[in-house]
């Protein structure tokens, strides 16, 4: 399974991502840990990054892009995955501290340099182009700095695992993209600093992390500080990042943003994920395995307390969905599936991918949560993004600060402590047109007796079409409790369809959200 999006020059192998070379090329040969360009030291602060952020937003935009004709972009996949960082050359690899820093080479997709900077005690110092720190196939015989212009991004190591070796946590690697993992897991999906016009006419547009300043931890620091410049044709950005690598990976992001142009649609906080089948779409594929999806469903947290849940598809169009009117509690794309056998790919292991949860730290003003699904035929394509859609789009000449928290790990730490909707099947009615859909809710030997029974309140409601019957019962096998909810669509196209479950008079569980399509 190859990552996407620009983090398609690694294999993900364990829980790490290691890059795809020849024994014979990992030479273990001495090499000095990469020296911070003394003449570029200067006064750094995260007010100081702000000002220059607003700077240029008054400013033209100023695409950073290797020329066209640079060979670099002329690799290929195969030669450009072959150029390794070595890790003796890694960033505080001397100092025996818990962090190291790791670079990627530019080149191929990776057309855009970024600027690295080191910061400790208050002054930044850029990290200098080396083609040293790299291993080449012999089919490259070297390169030119002058080609490069930067690194293309970088990935930070931490004993997430094991205090015997530092293991990949964290990466940021193409336009404003980055993936992180907590303890045992794989890199899934992914994150952005912010997604423009994703749905709006005139195509989307990415803005990227222009430059970086990471500032150098203590030898018995437990967390990162890291601080990014955004830019792009119609915004710019600093951002802030507190990460806490350990069995959930915390992170708390403070950004400002400041629109060169009306931004009517824009996605804050936004997650990119992948999902092709599972039991509900599972005939469309011929496949020997179960599932293929780094993310099964969405999950929100209202304010009132009522926690959604609405399973992910891979639909024939294009299709968006808005959830609420206001801001709410917190809201992810979770992977619930994590049992192999769900999956039964032995590569991949989809059953430790991430999930990845945000919790608003502020007033966000009115929005709501915005889910879009592409249709997709194979797994390299992430085909999932969310995000929180502010009510009145960004003004131009404005400032905007968002805060939020980013749990990336196992499940969320939102929702009914029972009732947790871990499963949701369709299929036809036979005999009928009707359709079936069986939902699956977790901790249903919890219930009271008589619940258990049939005192179970399953109220269901359709957009289109009508609810034919509902009925459930306690499955003694797997302790959940299984509502089943028949529709006859009557012709209709598309129908959103609603579940929640009642003990005596009071909500129990998830409130069950799906669309479905003809």
């Amino acid at each position: 399974m190859f990552h996407r999006h620009g983090f398609a020059v690694c294999l993900t192998t364990g829980m790490m991502a290691i890059c795809l070379v020849a024994a014979q090329q990992l030479q273990a040969q001495s090499v000095d840990s990469l020296n911070p360009d003394r003449t570029s030291a200067q006064p750094f602060s995260q007010q100081w990054l702000q000002d220059r952020a607003r700077q240029l937003a008054a400013q033209p935009f100023q695409p950073q892009r290797l020329a066209a004709d640079n060979p670099l972009l002329a690799l290929d996949y195969d030669t450009y995955r072959r150029i390794v960082f070595n890790p003796e050359a890694a960033v505080w690899r001397d100092a025996q501290g818990p962090f190291q820093l790791q670079l990627f080479h530019p080149g191929f997709l990776h057309a855009i340099p970024v600027g690295l900077h080191t910061v400790n005690e208050g002054q930044s110092q850029r990290l200098p182009f080396s083609p040293a720190v790299f291993d080449y196939p012999h089919s490259l015989a070297g390169v030119n700095p002058a080609d490069a212009g930067g690194y293309a991004g970088f990935r930070i190591h931490y004993p997430i695992n094991s205090s015997a070796r530092h293991e990949e946590f964290l990466v940021f690697l193409g336009s404003s993209y980055f993936r992180a993992v907590g303890k045992d897991q794989f890199y899934g999906l992914s994150a952005r600093g912010l997604a423009v016009n994703t749905v709006g006419p005139g195509g989307e547009e990415f803005p990227h992390f222009a430059d970086f300043w990471i500032e150098r931890p203590a030898n018995e620091a437990q967390q990162i500080v890291l601080h990014a410049l955004l830019d792009s044709p119609s915004v710019t950005g600093a951002f802030h990042f507190s990460v806490k690598p350990g069995a959930g990976t915390r992170m708390e992001v403070d950004a400002t943003l400041y629109p060169r142009r009306d931004l009517p649609r824009v996605g804050i906080a936004p997650l990119t994920s992948m999902f092709l089948f599972d039991t509900t779409n599972r005939d469309r594929f011929d496949d020997f395995r179960n599932a293929v999806h780094d993310s099964d469903g969405l999950q929100i947290l209202q304010t009132n307390g009522e926690t959604v849940w609405r399973p992910l598809s891979n639909p024939s169009q294009v299709q968006v969905s808005a959830f609420g009117a206001a801001m709410p509690a917190g809201f992810g794309l979770l992977q619930r599936h994590q049992d192999f056998a769900e999956f039964n790919d032995a590569e991949a292991r989809y059953d430790k991918r991430t999930s990845l949860w945000i919790e608003p730290l502020d007033d966000w003003g009115a929005g709501h949560v915005e889910l879009v699904e592409i249709p997709s035929v194979e797994e390299i394509n992430d085909n999932i993004v969310a995000y929180w859609q502010p009510a009145a789009g960004l003004q131009a000449g404005s400032e905007y600060r968002f805060r939020y928290r980013m749990l990336w790990g196992k499940g969320s730490p939102a929702g009914p402590a029972q009732g947790r909707i871990v499963d949701t099947a369709a299929g036809a009615v036979a005999g009928s047109g009707e359709r079936v859909f069986v939902i699956d809710y977790s901790d249903g030997s919890q219930l009271p007796v008589a619940e258990k029974d049939g005192a179970v309140r399953i109220i269901a409601t359709s957009s289109a079409g009508t609810i034919t019957n509902v009925s459930g019962t306690l499955v003694d096998a797997t302790d959940r409790y299984r509502a089943y909810i028949k529709l006859d669509p009557a012709g209709a196209e598309l129908a959103e369809l609603r579940v929640t479950l009642e003990v005596g008079g009071r909500q129990w569980g998830e409130t069950w959200l799906y669309r479905w399509t003809r």
